[in-house]
């Protein structure tokens, strides 16, 4: 048998080259994997069932659901691998019932006039006497802002976009998503287009040198870490109180585009979402909406029925 590091090396390379897993995927996977070798230094056999057992058992006392339930599928695909390259004779996995209860957490949204507020803060900002280095990163924080709003990207996929990706002409954005699958977004409002138009024409000559299509100041790929900024600057010139993370973005398309009646299925296509079990998350979010218009703003509410109350 090998050394666990080894295997760890050769299944990485596996994710990598073969399933094509995107590098904060292989990166969460070698946290994972490195996590239970150095637990399993105390142990003769590592891939006891013993090791094991104990190893989850430490899991579940010291994360969240959420992160033990990752934790452990990153573990058993290792574990399948192994066997089914013949490196492991005996997988404990397949003699172990796995069975844990994941609270049900709702997306957070944004409300639909705080999206506003934010993008009004931001166009005022571009309309405001700033230097030309001033105003092009205006443009180009206008064009990200809109573009996760209009097409409900994952922040790392809007980051990995290259200029090739997008299609001015036909109004469309070309999405590498989760394990290299791709997905087509048409770009339908006018204002949205026009940004983008405004933003790749600022920036024509950094984004032909370096491939991509949100670039810093330094002409290299816009990363994670900058959009978060980013948003965090706009929220405090809004005076907003909540907070907002990109993915919030994404939320708030699904969730919107569900309460003006779109077709789940649509919803799950461009998302990028394997199952539709996963966009169905949104819809217990629509129902809480739901809930509270027909409580709230019924008409009924403002009615006055004679002797309706002494039935």
């Amino acid at each position: 048998m090998y050394p666990l590091e080894t295997l760890k090396e050769k299944y990485l390379l596996h994710c990598r080259t073969q399933k094509e897993l995107n590098a904060k995927t292989l990166k969460a996977y070698r946290i994972d994997l490195t996590q239970f070798i150095t637990f399993s230094a105390d142990f003769e056999d590592p891939f006891s069932r013993e090791n094991l057992s104990s190893y989850l058992a430490v899991l579940h006392e010291k994360y969240q659901p959420k992160t033990t339930k990752r934790k452990i599928a990153s573990l058993k695909s290792f574990f399948h691998f192994l066997e089914y390259e013949d490196l492991l004779e005996n997988n404990p996995f397949n003699k172990l019932r796995l069975s844990f209860r994941e609270p049900k957490r709702l997306p957070k949204t944004i409300p639909a006039n705080t999206i506003q507020l934010f993008l009004n803060t931001i166009y005022q900002q571009s309309r405001r006497n700033t230097t030309p280095c001033q105003k092009k990163s205006v443009l180009r924080d206008i064009a990200v802002i809109e573009l996760l709003f209009a097409t409900g990207v994952r922040i790392s996929e809007l980051c990995s976009l290259k200029y090739q990706d997008i299609d001015m002409e036909n109004h469309s954005l070309l999405i590498w998503g989760k394990g290299a699958k791709e997905r087509i977004i048409q770009i339908g409002n006018p204002e949205v287009i026009s940004a983008l138009s405004n933003y790749t024409d600022a920036f024509q000559n950094e984004i032909s040198q370096s491939g991509w299509l949100f670039v810093n100041r330094l002409g290299n790929r816009l990363s994670e870490q900058s959009v978060r900024l980013m948003i965090n600057k706009y929220v405090e010139l809004a005076g907003i109180s909540m907070h907002i993370t990109p993915h919030m973005f994404r939320h708030s398309f699904a969730t919107l585009l569900l309460e003006a009646d779109v077709d789940i299925r649509y919803i799950q296509k461009m998302l990028g979402h394997s199952s539709i079990t996963t966009t169905e998350i949104y819809t217990s979010v629509s129902m809480h909406k739901q809930k509270a218009i027909l409580t709230e703003k019924h008409p009924r509410n403002g009615m006055v029925v004679n002797g309706d109350r002494n039935l």
